[in-house]
């Protein structure tokens, strides 16, 4: 059996939902909601762990927050949902340790795009 030696590392925080973000079974708008919500909880728990700047946290959260809120309005625009998402790719690009969690943006910008 292998053994690596791992003395002197430093592990600092790593996007991984662990199966709860899964833009993949998104069926509906209702879906896509649902995992817009656990992303932005997913920033939230990597600024908690000071890996992305809080500004960074707030700024890319607030443009999810209005994706979310565009996404549930009767007749919600689709470039403005967007839009909003991708600012937050934006905000989140510069952050190495966030590599997953813009690749769950993308995911969501895709499917934006067939839902609306």
């Amino acid at each position: 059996m292998p053994v690596f030696d791992q003395r002197g590392q430093k592990v600092t925080y790593q996007y991984n939902a662990a199966g709860d973000i899964n833009f993949g079974n998104v069926q509906n708008r209702a879906d896509l909601i649902s995992e817009l919500e656990k992303l932005k909880d997913e920033i939230s728990k990597a600024g908690e762990a000071e890996v992305i700047d809080a500004e960074i946290v707030t700024d890319a959260q607030y443009q999810i927050q209005k994706a979310i809120d565009q996404a549930k309005k009767s007749e919600p625009s689709r470039k403005s949902i967007l839009d909003h998402l991708g600012e937050a790719k934006e905000f989140m690009k510069g952050v190495v340790e966030a590599g997953g969690i813009v690749t769950g943006i993308v995911k969501a910008i895709e499917l934006v795009q067939q839902l609306f």
